[in-house]
C-alpha cells in the first residue's frame, strides 16, 4: 500500500507561511538543497528541475496533494502546473467547478480522506501532502510519514503546520534527522504502529 508523505518546510515556531501565504524566508541556497535535489527531487517544481537539471523520475513520489491557497502561490506568475511530473490533485470546496480547471491538475471537492485512501490502494509510488495546514489537519489520520524540514527563522504568525482539528493524539517515531551546516534540520517520522 502507498503511503502519504507530509513533506514540508516550517519555521522554528511551527509556520509553514506567513500571515499572507509568505514563504520566501525559507532559504533556496545552502548545503541542505543537495540533500532536496538527491532524495527529494520529486518535490521540485517542475519548470526549477528542467532549469537547474535536476532529475524529476517518480520514484519518491507520482502524486501530489495540494490545497487550493498552495497550488494558487504561483498562479500571479503564470505557473498553472507546478508539478507536471506528477499527477496533481488540488482539493478545494470553492473551486472544484469552476473554469480554473488546467491540463494535468484536478481540482477536487471530495472528502479529502476517503479520496487519499482511495489514492493508496492504487500502485505507485508514495504521495506527497505538499500542504497547506489545513489539508494536512484534514489528513492527519491518513498520514503515514512525516518529513520536517525546519528552517532557523521564525515567523511569528502564518499558516500553521497543522490547521485546527479535533485534539487525538497521534504518535510517531523518529526515523532519520540531518543537520545541515545552513541551520536546516530534516526530521523524518513515521507513524508508530
Amino acid at each position: 500500500m502507498r503511503e502519504l508523505v507530509y513533506y514540508v518546510a516550517v519555521s522554528l515556531d511551527g509556520f509553514i507561511a506567513g500571515p499572507n501565504g509568505e514563504y520566501d524566508a525559507f532559504a533556496v541556497e545552502g548545503d541542505h538543497m543537495t540533500a532536496i535535489n538527491e532524495r527529494y527531487s520529486d518535490t521540485v517544481a517542475t519548470h526549477v528541475a528542467e532549469a537547474f537539471g535536476v532529475e524529476a523520475d517518480g520514484r519518491m513520489f507520482d502524486t501530489v496533494l495540494m490545497g487550493w491557497n498552495t497550488y494558487a502561490v504561483g498562479l500571479p506568475y503564470g505557473i498553472t502546473s507546478p508539478y507536471r511530473h506528477l499527477r496533481q490533485i488540488v482539493f478545494s470546496r470553492e473551486h472544484a467547478a469552476a473554469a480554473e480547471r488546467v491540463e494535468g491538475v484536478e481540482v477536487t471537492d471530495r472528502n479529502p480522506g476517503e479520496y487519499v485512501r482511495e489514492l493508496k490502494a492504487e500502485e505507485g509510488s508514495s504521495i506527497w501532502l505538499c500542504g497547506g495546514g489545513a489539508l494536512a489537519a484534514a489528513l492527519a489520520d491518513e498520514i503515514d510519514r512525516l518529513v520536517i524540514k525546519r528552517y532557523p527563522v521564525l515567523f511569528g504568525a502564518g499558516v500553521p503546520l497543522f490547521g485546527p482539528r479535533a485534539y487525538a493524539p497521534q504518535a510517531f517515531e523518529a526515523v532519520e534527522a540531518r543537520a545541515f551546516e545552513s541551520g536546516v534540520t530534516f526530521g523524518e517520522y513515521a507513524r508508530r504502529g
